[in-house]
């Protein structure tokens, strides 16, 4: 079944669920469903063979039913099946009422609204079963590849009882990928709407360039403070952090937000640092499981000062904020960096002598209140010297608060940009993402 007639069929089975559903409430009663489904098709590599393969279609669907002052969530998987489907959304129904009816009363609850609606498809080229190997195994034949290709369309759906009614889909790939040479290893990511021989030639061929550069001789360095080039990727692991909380505006009404010094101007970052939420990027959907819309672009660091904190109704409420659109959880969803001026032909010129990092992993906060983070080099790491790649080193922890790494020690971000897609597929496949720059950054700390 080809992902269009899928999202086509899911749409119509949603509208039919929905009207039946919200038919059944009883006077007093308000209902939000939300719909999260895919169609994908995933092919997992390794050295260069497909050792696995699986399409999957998957639907879930979650209910929020509201009642004098009282809110219950429930969630179960559908069949596809109409009338095994109603049946299943009536027992919900029967288990959200059984539960209200002995839950407190919720001072901050925020009531149901209609929030309009919307209708957003992105419409992609992805992969065809039968064309997985020849497009993926072909151009990278020699080499010991290891990976996972998923392709498909994701989709997210919202109705409620008050009227509104939003749909989001979108069909697109990612293959996140590592070449190995021994025990040591490039990763590379290859993602967007529409696949690319062309494109992802271009994409291995990078990957490929780093190899004969890890089988130098390992440089053995100290722990210190080293002038560091963090590639996109990296960046984007950075820049990730700013989801834990930073760009809360519950944490920073509760004290635990580690850009609360931001956000009282107390601190700024770099005036070279710009950074919004940017729904155009097709990554997310705008709205949210309540059906609030976010702007479709909303500064969050603008020249290094706080510009906007994501605000949830919720905690709008509670705090007497005015929402923006934010999830509950008041993460970003769609993360864009404005890139800077270093041009990726001059990267090692002016990194000089230092360290060029690929990759970052395990990430987490040290001291929150001084946004200080820690984590680990990976992959394709590099001791550079006199603007040359010297070779390898083994992984180094570090430790940096991102209010001197994004901020006095921030020398310069690159011209180009790279979108970096969520790629966790636990229980279904993510949304979200980045996109951002590389970012040439001094006395980057290195503890072990």
């Amino acid at each position: 079944m080809s992902s269009h007639s899928f999202s086509e069929r899911l749409r119509t089975h949603f509208d039919a669920l929905c009207s039946d559903l919200l038919a059944q409430l009883r006077d007093g009663e308000e209902a939000t469903v939300n719909l999260e489904a895919e169609e994908t098709l995933f092919v997992r590599f390794n050295r260069n063979r497909v050792r696995q393969n699986t399409d999957v279609e998957q639907i879930g669907i979650s209910l929020r039913l509201q009642s004098q002052g009282r809110t219950v969530d429930q969630a179960r998987t559908l069949s596809g099946r109409l009338d095994s489907d109603r049946a299943a959304l009536h027992a919900l129904l029967a288990r959200c009422r059984a539960e209200i009816a002995m839950l407190p009363d919720d001072p901050n609850q925020v009531a149901m609204h209609d929030n309009g609606s919307s209708d957003e498809a992105f419409i992609g080229k992805v992969l065809a079963a039968e064309e997985v190997v020849a497009a993926v195994v072909g151009p990278a034949e020699g080499c010991d590849l290891a990976g996972l290709y998923a392709g498909g369309v994701v989709i997210r759906a919202n109705r409620n009882s008050k009227g509104q009614n939003h749909w989001f889909s979108t069909e697109n790939f990612f293959l996140d990928y590592s070449i190995y040479n021994g025990p040591q290893a490039v990763k590379g990511n290859y993602a967007g709407s529409h696949w690319d021989d062309a494109q992802w030639a271009v994409n291995l061929e990078r990957s490929k360039a780093l190899l004969p550069l890890l089988a130098r001789p390992t440089q053995a360095l100290k722990p210190g403070a080293y002038r560091s080039y963090l590639a996109p990727t990296a960046f984007a692991d950075l820049i990730g952090m700013l989801g834990w909380g930073a760009l809360s505006a519950a944490a920073w009404k509760q004290g635990r937000s580690p850009f609360k010094k931001l956000a009282e101007k107390e601190e700024r970052l770099s005036s070279q640092l710009c950074i919004a939420q940017n729904f155009s990027m097709g990554l997310s959907p705008r709205f949210n499981s309540q059906g609030e819309v976010s702007a479709l672009r909303l500064p969050l660091i603008q020249d290094g000062e706080l510009a906007n904190l994501l605000v949830s109704a919720r905690s709008a409420k509670e705090y007497g904020l005015l929402a923006n659109g934010a999830t509950e959880g008041e993460s970003p969803r769609a993360v864009d960096v404005a890139t800077g001026t270093l041009a990726p032909a001059d990267v090692l010129k002016e990194l000089g002598t230092g360290l060029y990092l690929s990759n970052l992993h395990y990430l987490n906060w040290s001291d929150p209140v001084c946004a200080r983070v820690t984590g680990m080099t990976r992959y394709a790491c590099f001791w550079v010297q006199g603007g040359e790649i010297v070779g390898p080193i083994n992984d180094l922890r570090w430790d940096e608060s991102l209010y001197s790494a994004l901020g006095s020690k921030l020398i310069a971000l690159s011209t180009c940009a790279q979108i970096q897609p969520a790629v966790d597929t636990y229980f279904q496949r993510a949304l979200g993402g980045s996109r951002t720059p590389g970012a040439l950054i001094d006395a980057f700390t290195f503890t072990l």
